[in-house]
């Protein structure tokens, strides 16, 4: 199939979702046309673990039951309501999984691979192929055989991009708030592997744990040999 030549970022649309102009609801994109998967990843900026995707795919029922559950960026979330959300997301989807790069693949390829990496893996796991992704961003996923749209801003402008954000986060923070029991000089549990100002003064303490992306600045880290 042929992608669409202009993204749907550049149709001029607001950027916020406020009254109900989330994407799949304003007439830009055509439900009828097939089921649509949105496409997330989170821990992009992490120092820490995994970066993690979701792709998501959703009823066309299960849109004013999100609306009306208040459903938004994960970020503007907190934990417990990412949390609860994330539970209603997963009971309502058509299909939904999740794809990650491991700290050798952010390592190796860099970040902004490895991120396309774990969405294509997540998009390739669904059992039921959408006709189109909904990708987050301004980059499309090499490989996927299914037509493909960026949307930048997506997790503020797509209810099923917001839904993959909620899935991809409470995952990724629930497997960082585990690996905290075995590196609990890192503070993970409270930054999920983010460069909070504990977690940077640990590495300089104790320097990078195996799981940390040592090709990421902060942990270049030298530590001194004391005599």
């Amino acid at each position: 199939m042929v992608q669409k030549k202009q993204a749907i970022a550049s149709l001029g649309l607001p950027t916020s979702p406020g009254e109900s102009i989330w994407l799949e609801l304003s007439g830009y994109l055509d439900i009828q046309q097939g089921l649509i998967a949105g496409v997330d990843e989170v821990g992009r900026g992490a120092l820490f673990g995994p970066v993690v995707a979701a792709a998501v795919i959703l009823p066309e029922s299960a849109m004013p039951i999100l609306m009306a559950a208040k459903i938004r960026d994960s970020k503007k979330l907190s934990s417990s309501r990412r949390i609860q959300l994330a539970q209603q997301i997963c009971a309502l989807a058509i299909d939904w999984k999740i794809g990650f790069a491991t700290i050798a693949e952010i390592d190796s390829i860099n970040i902004l691979q490895a991120t396309l990496l774990a969405m294509k893996r997540a998009v390739l796991k669904l059992k039921v192929q959408p006709a189109l992704c909904l990708i987050d961003g301004n980059q499309l996923v090499k490989g996927l055989l299914m037509p493909q749209q960026t949307i930048v801003k997506g997790d503020e402008r797509s209810l099923t991009i917001a839904s993959a954000s909620i899935i991809a986060k409470v995952w990724r923070d629930d497997l960082v708030v585990r690996l905290a029991l075995k590196y609990p000089m890192y503070d993970l549990e409270r930054n999920k592997g983010y460069g909070s100002q504990r977690h940077l003064t640990a590495l300089q303490h104790y320097g990078t744990s195996p799981l940390h992306r040592r090709s990421f600045r902060p942990c270049q880290i030298q530590l001194s040999v004391k005599s």
